[in-house]
């Protein structure tokens, strides 16, 4: 297992969601430490693929450490160096064209802004109908 921590943003791509907490557990099996992350409409919005509540929940099984889910909550990331990564899976058409354009208003794009002043890599799975 390797001495890192690991952000790991979970954007509103309901469908691949079950994907990605299989990826999710990937990474929690390699990395000692792993930051669960959800957009704010993540954390609030059940569909026909599952309760918000559920999946925060799974997520903090999967890494032992409570979601972070708000811009409060993601800022913080930045001054305190929190994270070697951050992996946003899935990355929604919307995100990606946000962080493109460096719009900071959700939680996963203000942990991906944070993360990025530090100089610190972020590794994006995009997940568009486009």
């Amino acid at each position: 297992m390797e001495h890192k921590t690991v952000g790991f943003a979970v954007c509103g791509s309901f469908c691949t969601h079950h994907r990605a907490m299989e990826a999710l557990e990937a990474v929690k099996a390699r990395y000692d430490h792993v930051i669960p992350i959800v957009s704010e409409v993540v954390a609030d919005t059940d569909t026909r693929f599952g309760t918000a509540h559920d999946l925060m929940r799974e997520m903090e099984r999967i890494c032992d450490h409570r979601v972070i889910s708000t811009i409060k909550e993601a800022e913080p990331i930045g001054p305190q160096k929190l994270l070697d990564l951050l992996i946003i899976a899935p990355c929604t058409g919307n995100t990606l064209g946000k962080l493109a354009n460096g719009i900071t208003d959700t939680s996963v794009t203000m942990a991906a802004k944070a993360h990025l002043r530090n100089g610190r890599p972020v590794l994006i799975a995009p997940s568009t109908n486009d």
